[in-house]
């Protein structure tokens, strides 16, 4: 190899000079572009809060690599190399930017997807629009970045001769092939009709409170073949996606956040059910977890020994529903306990004198 370039200097000293003063040139404007293009990012003024704007450091890296292999495809012209030499340093660099092109791309709808759901306030209680745009940006990252590897994969394998001659002759067989493979992966296949499907309908969103194997959780991810539900206790349960298509499940956010929730009581016969009812909507009405739209005291059931009585409480989303009636709780058995201590259940016996 050294011995071959000391000889095409040697026979003409332009063809080493001119690359290599090409290659410098191309450096210096990849440095101008490359300062214009910072100079531009911090200049220019996103109509966004403050860390909701798109973050360009994320694509300077495949950008530079792009840059920098489009630069040597231009210049390669220029260069002499002996061969294999020049056709393998061709060859490299052509695989290099199919490569380097596909990670730009999913870098790109990676974070073009983060703006959006900065943007969309996704921690709100009441995040309902916020949670379907985050589960269709998510899919459809997902989706996207899965064609693109297909792409480029293919895009690399063309750039070997022996691939697409050997494609042609498979492409008599494809359809065998195709057959055969339908057969092998048929339940990865119903797997991502379900993932497709999903994104589609919507029966969970990102951040949707679900009640999945009698475990209550948030939906934390969504993939083509599974979902990750994050529990109460910070565990993750990973569920296959189709169970969320052929298994009943609760959803307590599919149309909004709020919810109402019930705190079940058991009371004596004597108890004074309006002094009960006052102390709940007081208690309701100073709680800041109250969202004002239900509260109500019931008599739901009357056996031999005790009165089932009923609360309604509602809240803007789950958690706050949970807490509510905890306290709703503690505080109506407090107010028994305190002011009414006849009225908390008792089993009560009967003694009649015998005979004699």
């Amino acid at each position: 190899m050294t011995e071959a370039i000391d000889s095409l200097i040697r026979q003409d000293p332009s063809r080493i000079l001119v690359p290599a003063a090409a290659a410098v040139l191309g450096l210096l404007l990849y440095g101008v572009a490359n300062s214009l293009l910072k100079r531009l990012v911090r200049a220019v003024r996103f109509p966004f809060e403050s860390g909701r704007s798109f973050s360009f450091e994320r694509l300077y890296m495949p950008a530079r690599l792009l840059f920098a292999l489009l630069l040597l495809l231009l210049l390669q012209r220029f260069f002499s190399l002996p061969e294999p030499f020049s056709g393998a340093v061709s060859h490299l660099v052509s695989v290099g930017a199919i490569v380097v092109s596909a990670w730009l791309a999913m870098r790109i709808i990676a974070e073009t997807g983060s703006v959006f759901i900065r943007r969309s306030e996704l921690e709100k209680s009441d995040n309902l629009e916020a949670r379907k745009l985050a589960t269709h940006l998510d899919l459809t990252r997902k989706v996207l970045n899965v064609i693109i590897v297909v792409i480029a994969a293919a895009g690399v394998l063309m750039t070997f001769d022996t691939v697409r001659q050997v494609g042609v002759s498979l492409l008599a067989s494809a359809g065998l092939a195709g057959i055969i493979l339908g057969f092998a992966a048929q339940k990865s296949i119903a797997m991502l009709l379900a993932g497709i499907q999903i994104a589609v309908t919507q029966p969970i969103r990102i951040d949707d409170v679900v009640i999945v194997e009698n475990k209550w959780g948030r939906i934390e991810e969504i993939t083509l073949t599974y979902v990750v539900v994050r529990i109460w206790d910070d565990r993750r349960l990973i569920v296959p996606v189709n169970h969320f298509i052929e298994t009943p499940f609760e959803n307590w956010t599919r149309t909004s956040a709020g919810l109402t929730g019930s705190v079940r009581l058991h009371a004596d016969y004597s108890v004074d059910i309006d002094a009960l009812r006052r102390e709940l909507e007081r208690v309701v009405a100073a709680s800041p977890l109250w969202d004002k739209r239900v509260v109500n005291l019931q008599v739901t059931d009357a056996t031999e020994k005790s009165l089932e009585l009923r609360a309604l409480v509602s809240a803007a989303d789950s958690s706050d529903a949970w807490n509510l009636r905890c306290h709703v709780r503690e505080s109506l058995l407090r107010f028994l306990r305190e002011n009414h201590p006849g009225a908390l259940p008792k089993i009560r016996v009967e003694e009649t004198g015998g005979d004699g």
